[in-house]
C-alpha cells in the first residue's frame, strides 16, 4: 500500500508567538508561559518528520511576513538580520518560504499570509499533490479554504499548541494534535 501523501504548511508568524512569546489566558487573564525558553531554538525540521511519521512527504511551506528595517534603528537592522539567517536555514532544510509582507502603521502586522496559505491548499488540492494537508496554524480564516478541499475528497490535519489552539479548526479538521511544552522539549536545543 502507498503512503499516504502529505504537504506542511506552517503560518510562521502564529507559530513563532505560540512558540517563542508570552500570552494572556482568554478566560482568566493570566500569562502563559512561552515555550521555547530565550536562547534557545525550534528544530521545526525534526518538527515535520514527526508530523509526517510514516507518510510521504512531499513538501514543507513556511509561510511569513517579511520584517523591514522601517526605521533605521539597531533593533530593526538586527529583526532583519535575525529573520534573514532563520529563513536561510530552514530553506536549506526544504522548506519553502512564502514570503507575505509586514505593515508598520499603529501597530505591526501580517498581510497576505493568510491568503497565500489558504490559496497554496486550494491549489495544491485541486492539483492532487496530496492526501493530506497540514496546517500548522490558529487562524480560523483558513476554514473556508480547509471545507473547500475536504469536499474535493482531501483531509486536513490541525496542529495546534496547547497555549494557542483553535477551537474552529479542531471542529472542522478531519484530525487534530494539540501539542505542549512538554511534547515539544525533542525539538528544543
Amino acid at each position: 500500500m502507498t503512503p499516504e501523501r502529505v504537504i506542511i504548511y506552517i503560518d510562521g508568524g502564529n507559530t513563532y508567538k505560540a512558540l517563542f512569546k508570552e500570552t494572556k489566558n482568554r478566560k482568566d487573564g493570566s500569562i502563559v508561559p512561552k515555550i521555547v525558553p530565550k536562547g534557545k531554538i525550534f528544530n521545526y525540521k525534526e518538527f515535520a518528520s514527526l508530523l509526517a511519521s510514516n507518510r510521504n512527504l512531499c513538501g514543507k511551506k513556511y509561510y511569513v511576513g517579511i520584517v523591514r528595517n522601517f526605521d533605521d534603528t539597531k533593533k530593526s537592522s538586527d529583526m532583519v538580520t535575525n529573520q534573514q539567517k532563520f529563513l536561510a536555514k530552514i530553506e536549506n532544510e526544504g522548506f519553502a518560504i512564502e514570503r507575505g509582507k509586514i505593515v508598520y502603521d499603529h501597530q505591526i502586522r501580517e498581510k497576505g499570509v493568510d491568503v497565500k496559505i489558504a490559496i497554496d491548499l486550494v491549489i495544491d488540492g485541486i492539483e492532487d499533490k496530496y492526501d493530506i494537508a497540514i496546517v500548522v496554524s490558529s487562524d480560523t480564516d483558513l476554514i473556508p479554504a480547509i471545507k473547500y478541499v475536504q469536499s474535493k475528497g482531501k483531509r486536513v490535519e490541525y496542529i495546534g499548541f496547547s497555549n494557542s489552539t483553535s477551537v474552529g479548526l479542531i471542529k472542522d479538521c478531519d484530525y487534530q494534535r494539540v501539542f505542549g511544552s512538554t511534547d515539544l522539549q525533542q525539538f528544543i536545543f
